[in-house]
This record gives C-alpha cells, structure tokens and sequence, in this order.
C-alpha cells in the first residue's frame, strides 16, 4: 500500500515538475478576451495572455483554483503530450528534427518529457515492491544441507585423493596420477573454502568484506565498510541518487553523441542535447513498460525482446530521422552509439557509487 501511494507521489511530482519547464505556448486559454490591465506587471491587456510578461489575463482566487492547478497538472500535463509520446515512440527521429527546427508548440519539451518519464519509471520501481532487503540464505535446514553437500564431496576427493597417492608411493603411478593429485588438492582447498563460507553468518561474512577493502581512497573505503555493515542503506542511498542525479545522464552522453558528427559542423551541440533527451526519456518510458509488465506476470520472451531490439531499434530510427541520415551511415553510427551508450552507463554508475557510498 505504501509503496503504491510513493508510485502516485512520484507520478504526480513528475506532472507537475514537467508542467513547470514546460511553456505553454500554443495553449488555448479558454477565457476568451482579457481587458484591464495585467496584475503582474500593470501592462494594458489586449488578449487572454499579458503580451509583457506573459501571465493569464484571467486569475483564479479560489480555494478550488489549487485543486484545479493541480489536476490540470498531474492528469492533463497540457494536450501536447499525446502528440508528443505516440512520436517518441514510433517517429522519435521526425519528433527530435522538428523541434530543433523550431516546431516546438505542438510538442512538450524534451526536459519536460525527460523529468516526466524519471518520476514515471521511479514510479513503476516503487510500485513493483519488495523491500531493500539482502536476502543471505542461512536457515538451519538449507545450511545442513549445503554442508551435507559439501562434505560429501570432499570425503569423495579424499578418497580418489588417497588412491592416487598410494599408486605413486608403490611406484604404479604415472604421469595422469601426478596430474590428478595436483587437480584432488585444490579441489579439496576450493571445497574447504566453501564449507568455510557456508558456516559464516551474513553479519560474519560482511565483518570478512568490511576488513578487507583497500581500494587506496579512504572515503570510498570508508564508503564500502558502512554499506558492508548496513546493505538496506546503502542501497537506499544508491537509489536515492540514481533518482537525484539521473539529469547527469544528459550531459555526460551529448560528448559521444557530438563524436559522430565531428566532421558535420552544421549539427551543434544543442542538437545533441536534444537528441540526447528524447533518447533517454524513451529508454526511460522502456525501462517503465518492462517494469510493468514483469509485475503483471507477462512473458519473457515479451520483454526480453523489449529490452534487445527497443534500444537499437529506437536509435537507429531516431539518428537517421533527426540528422537525415541514409541507412548505412545510420547503422554504423547505432552500432557505436550502442558502445557509447555502455560506457556512458558505466560512468554514470560509477558517480553514483561515489556519491551514494561516501555520502
């Protein structure tokens, strides 16, 4: 219940955070003509809308007003956006092209799509439950009989072990013998590792990680043993960031993309930056829509296929509509926007390893 009524939270702040960067130009105010003067600025009407500063000739001053604002945002994010979704989706190159030429009325913007779809997604993460627990599995029968297991195991390497070593010391031994004492020993160490492993309790075993780490940065050091000590939060800190610093997805991914234009000086880097946004607002709407359907029991061939083909397929559609491309130029240019696109990702989880471990 909770966690649903975080997912609605999250949801309705994504609105109405993406109502707020977005303008609302091309809107139709509803109210008809204005006159008097603007209550903003003073300035004289002659529209619905203060051609000075822009505010609404019409201001509600009614307690029912806050409510409306409110729904307005949440539900209605303006009409724009069931223009700009359903060519995000299938047009995403037209979609991204057009609003760098300047169409940007009919479209929401990308930051605005962008914020929406992280609240979305975080939403969907929320909704799909489960606590921040690690589950060590330690009960006393599954222990017993992982030991059971394990010294079955040895006693059986022993026993092949023993054979071995008596053919060598009667002199019957021969090269595959010597082979096979080296292989019997270690296995031996590797199954008294484990069974070392198997009898440790998880507070035991993340005392062993804790006194080991030595990665020569004493914050991240630091950072790793109180993670080690307390994994809940740890991974609420990791999560907590991957929520507040997702906006660096944008600029740490614009440099790449602007790599495979370096020689097409009429591509800026504002047209990378919104190249960048609307791919990452669909990657988002993606990761929200397989969420989804993992938490309704759907195939997974379903989404698994979602989660190979969406990705390259979206951007190849997207590179070759937004800087019109032909297929072959698009195709190369995909191939290495995927390897980017890895690396970007290693980055970005390497800040917030940082930034959630040594907070």
């Amino acid at each position: 219940m909770s966690g649903d009524i975080a997912a609605a939270g999250d949801i309705a702040t994504g609105a109405l955070i993406g109502r707020v960067v977005e303008p609302k130009a091309g809107e139709d105010a509803g109210h008809g003509g204005a006159h008097g003067l603007c209550l903003n600025c003073g300035t004289a009407l002659i529209g619905s809308f203060c051609h000075a500063c822009g505010q609404n000739g019409h201001v509600h001053k009614t307690l029912t007003s806050i409510g409306h604002d409110l729904l307005h945002g949440v539900f209605h994010f303006e009409g724009k956006v069931w223009r700009t979704v359903p060519m995000l989706v299938t047009r995403p190159g037209g979609l991204t092209r057009r609003y760098i030429d300047g169409e940007r009325a009919r479209f929401v913007s990308p930051l605005a799509m962008f914020l929406f779809f992280v609240f979305l997604m975080f939403a969907a993460f929320h909704s799909m439950g489960g606590g921040n627990e690690f589950n060590f599995d330690s009960t006393p029968s599954t222990k017993a009989e992982k030991l059971a297991k394990i010294d079955g195991e040895i006693a059986a390497t022993q026993v092949k072990l023993d054979r071995a070593q008596k053919r060598v010391a009667a002199g019957k031994g021969d090269d595959d013998d010597e082979g096979d004492i080296t292989g019997y020993q270690a296995t031996l160490q590797g199954l008294q590792t484990a069974r070392t492993a198997v009898t440790k309790s998880p507070d035991e075993i993340r005392k062993d990680m804790a006194n080991h780490v030595d990665t020569g940065w004493a914050a991240l050091d630091d950072g790793i043993r109180k993670a080690n000590k307390n994994p809940d939060l740890a991974l609420y800190k990791l999560q907590s960031s991957a929520y507040k610093y997702s906006w660096a997805l944008i600029p740490i991914s614009v440099p790449f993309v602007a790599l495979l234009f370096l020689w097409r000086r009429r591509f800026k880097l504002y047209d990378h930056a919104i190249f960048v946004t609307y791919s990452l607002s669909f990657m988002m709407l993606l990761a929200t829509v397989v969420t989804l359907l993992m938490m309704v029991g759907a195939p997974g061939w379903l989404y698994g296929n979602l989660i190979a083909f969406g990705p390259p397929v979206h951007m190849f559609f997207q590179l070759r509509g937004a800087y019109q491309l032909n297929w072959f130029s698009a195709l190369w240019r995909t191939f290495a926007l995927l390897v980017f696109a890895s690396i970007t990702l290693t980055l970005f989880a390497v800040l917030l390893l940082g930034l959630g471990l040594m907070e």
